[in-house]
């Protein structure tokens, strides 16, 4: 199989919006390293292919109608409650962001849109033994989150401020 037919079968095997699957699962299907699979995700995005890499693996983006960022600060201890209120709420969240002092805005897809991806990312970030990007500034951190309706980022919102966690004026 040559590299353009591996990219192909990628594209084919992501094609459900539903879909994530990880390098390491690609790198064996088609018997090839995860640096490999790295590589071939790169060269379909050079190419125009909206694929995003989250904490469950690689599938394409999901463009919902209304997106905003949301500007939360708390706990590590919190995180598990800050995105179960979110996906309760309605909302994907796509990213985590932090304003670095020395590097400016670092970011992380996270893609996160179930109860079900919420645990996963949790599970990650314990065997890992990962510190969170809030980490590097006592907590703040930012959320582009994605959703249908404005009823829902106000759901969002409301949920977050029985947390005490959204910071706002």
């Amino acid at each position: 199989m040559t590299g353009i037919q591996r990219q192909e079968a990628i594209k084919a095997a992501l094609s459900n919006p539903d879909t994530v699957i990880s390098a390491n699962k690609f790198a064996k299907q088609f018997n090839v390293s995860r640096q490999t699979i790295v590589g071939d995700i790169a060269l379909l995005r050079a190419r125009g292919e909206q694929i995003i890499a989250t904490p469950q693996g690689y599938r394409y983006q999901m463009n919902q109608p209304h997106h905003t960022i949301l500007v939360v600060q708390h706990t590590a201890d919190q995180i598990e409650q800050e995105l179960t209120a979110l996906v309760d709420a309605g909302v994907i969240v796509a990213d985590v962001q932090v304003d670095h002092p020395v590097y400016g805005l670092l970011k992380g897809e996270l893609a996160i849109q179930t109860n079900a991806d919420v645990k996963q990312f949790i599970h990650h970030l314990k065997q890992t033994s990962g510190e969170p990007l809030s980490t590097l500034t006592n907590g703040l951190h930012m959320h582009k989150i994605e959703y249908a309706e404005v009823a829902d980022l106000e759901k969002a919102k409301t949920a977050l401020r029985k947390l005490h966690i959204l910071y706002e004026n």
